[in-house]
């Protein structure tokens, strides 16, 4: 195409253009046609940025919230695996007692005491002080277990010893007959029958197995003191 040809070419398109920004029947200020093109091409290509601009932003936006939130997703599970792994690996909780392995092993050559109620005891170690009297209050820490030996019941998670009147029943016949022999500072197992222990039984609880009514139980019993007594210790 030569130079000559330009002019004519402009013309041509300027004839297209017109309309678009002309009225009927007046006469429009003239303006150059390569003026008219430059400036419908400027306005194009600000539209055409401005529409990529916003189409990226856009892209940017969703992108970043997808990437956000597929690696908040992907730390949470990575931090619930590590709970879960770690979680698998702790051994089950142990519940204080105050008989420890060592004591069970010496228990086993300890002679049983069996009593005309029924009750059995072994003495995991004789204390030194009073007997408490029928009806004087007394201070015990106590570990209450089923026959297979789980805990249902501890003074020790409570984190104070028991206080009751022994002898009057306020608590099961067999630690009532137990602990009356007992002298302070001492520890003992009693063998509770059904009988002596729960007739109505107990039911289960979170972290708690049930007692079956009249089922026998085993508790592990420290009298700690006599209130009122304590100047009489030997």
């Amino acid at each position: 195409m030569t130079s000559l040809d330009m002019p004519s070419m402009a013309l041509s398109l300027s004839s297209l253009l017109l309309p678009l920004g002309s009225t009927c029947c007046k006469s429009p200020s003239f303006t150059p046609p390569e003026s008219i093109l430059v400036d419908k091409f400027r306005s194009l290509v600000v539209k055409v940025k401005s529409s990529e601009t916003r189409e990226s932003i856009a892209m940017f936006n969703s992108n970043s919230r997808r990437d956000f939130l597929g690696l908040a997703l992907g730390v949470s599970g990575l931090f619930i695996h590590s709970l879960d792994a770690n979680g698998a690996g702790l051994p089950p909780e142990e519940k204080p007692k105050l008989c420890d392995d060592t004591c069970e092993k010496e228990l086993e050559n300890v002679p049983m005491v069996t009593t005309e109620s029924g009750l059995q005891y072994k003495d995991i170690e004789v204390g030194r002080g009073p007997s408490p009297p029928v009806g004087f209050q007394v201070a015990a820490n106590y570990v209450a277990m089923v026959s297979s030996g789980q805990i249902f019941d501890s003074s020790l998670e409570k984190g104070q010893p028991y206080i009751f009147r022994v002898g009057s029943g306020q608590v099961i016949k067999g630690l009532d007959e137990g602990i009356l022999s007992m002298k302070v500072g001492g520890k003992r197992r009693l063998y509770i029958p059904g009988s002596l222990a729960f007739p109505k039984g107990l039911t289960s609880a979170p972290g708690r197995p049930r007692v079956a009514p009249n089922s026998p139980v085993i508790f592990d019993v420290s009298l700690v003191y006599i209130p009122g007594l304590e100047v009489d210790e030997e």
